[in-house]
Order: structure tokens, then sequence, then C-alpha cells
């Protein structure tokens, strides 16, 4: 990813909020990817004429197929107190997800608890008792049904591995696009969950902020819910 194709929602001294596109990952990892993380480094150094390693704070995650909004942290000082905002709970995450299939209830909180398998790299639902278990909660409101999908939006309580896709999995109602979690039931096809909402508090001025971006809706299978809005 080159610093010419980032896409910059918001900037001040403090932060910088931006759009992650779909398979890039978020920061940088064993495959060596291009990725996010570093091409906003890059952007800093390039605009602002850092010699050396610039600083860049990463606060949150989101799972490289998944697009949408992400903050970056300019300065030591908001990187943490934003990461401690995250960790109490201070930051609202929205997503929009299509769905394979109708969840049974139109409006619902998925409480489960989760593990993860690090040799594979999957998340599974498993017992409270198990050890590593990691709650996860989030609530759900379907917006639209059609063609055997469903819209639906998404608020996150918990922020764990894989989470959204492994709790509508759980409830046969896989993420269109997720063929690792799908199961038989999955379509294949780019994955449609999409964060588009996140809101905060500033972290020096303490000023409540939110950015809002739509999915692509020119591709399938966002392109089957045209009346979508943010």
């Amino acid at each position: 990813m080159q610093t010419d194709e980032l896409n910059i929602l918001y900037e001040d001294n403090h932060l910088i909020v931006v759009l992650k596109p779909q398979m890039t990952a978020c920061c940088p990892d064993e495959s060596g990817d291009e990725n996010l993380f570093d091409c906003v480094k890059e952007y800093l150094k390039v605009a602002y004429n850092k010699p050396g390693n610039a600083f860049l704070g990463l606060v949150h995650r989101l799972d490289r197929p998944t697009g949408g909004v992400m903050v970056f942290a300019k300065t030591s000082k908001a990187a943490a107190r934003l990461t401690e905002q995250m960790k109490n709970g201070g930051f609202e995450k929205k997503y929009y997800a299509v769905l394979c299939g109708k969840p049974n209830k139109k409006t619902a909180v998925l409480e489960n608890y989760l593990r993860k398998n690090s040799v594979t790299n999957t998340v599974y639902v498993c017992t409270q008792t198990e050890e590593n278990a990691k709650f996860a909660s989030l609530e759900y409101n379907l917006i639209e049904e059609k063609a055997g999908l469903s819209l639906a939006e998404i608020t996150l309580h918990t922020g764990r591995t894989h989470q959204i896709r492994v709790q509508f999995s759980a409830i046969n109602c896989p993420v269109y696009g997720d063929m690792r979690y799908g199961g038989e039931k999955a379509v294949k096809g780019r994955l449609a969950l999409w964060a588009y909402s996140l809101k905060f508090s500033h972290p020096t001025t303490g000023e409540t902020l939110k950015f809002l971006i739509e999915p692509p809706k020119d591709i399938v299978p966002w392109k089957f819910f045209p009346e979508l809005k943010v």
C-alpha cells in the first residue's frame, strides 16, 4: 500500500483517522505484507519531514479481510490515553455485516466464550472453564433481508479476535464470504464485514469524535442493499 493511496478521514497533532482497505493488514505481521501501520508511518515521515523513525501508536485492530475506520495515535501520550479508553469501554465500534441466512431474532445480544488456536489462527466457541477462554459480547439489529441474505448492524461490547465472524457462525448465520468459519453455508466472495462507525473521546480535549464511512456499495453483496446509509 502506497502513501498516495491513504484515505485520511481526520488528522490533528495527536491522532490520525484513516480508512483501512479490505485485504490490507492493519499492522506488520509474520507475512511481511504491506500494511496500513507502515503506510501511515511513511506518510508522517514525508508529510512532516520527520527524520528517522516517526512515532505511531497502534490503538486497536481490524482483521485483514475487514475494511473501515481506524484511529492511530501520533504521540505516546495520546496512545496511552486512547488505549486506556479502549480498555475501559470508551470506544463505540459499530459494524455492518451481510449474513448468510436469517437469525431467529431481529434484535439480540450474543454472548459466548471464545478461545484462539494459535497454531491454526482460528477462534472457536468454548466453555467458560476452558483454559484461556475469553468472554465475547455483541448486539445486533437486522436492517433488511434480501435473496437469502440479511443486513445487520452490529455493536461490539468486547473486541475479541474474529469475534463477529465466530459468533454469527455459531448461530448458523455466517458472514457472507467467510470461508474460514462459514462451513457449507458460506457464500464465496469478499468478506462482507465493515467497520462503519467509530466514536471515542479526544485524548487531550475530551471532545467526542465520531467517524462514519459507508461500505463499498458498488460490489456484491453490498449492492443488494442500495438503501444502506451511515
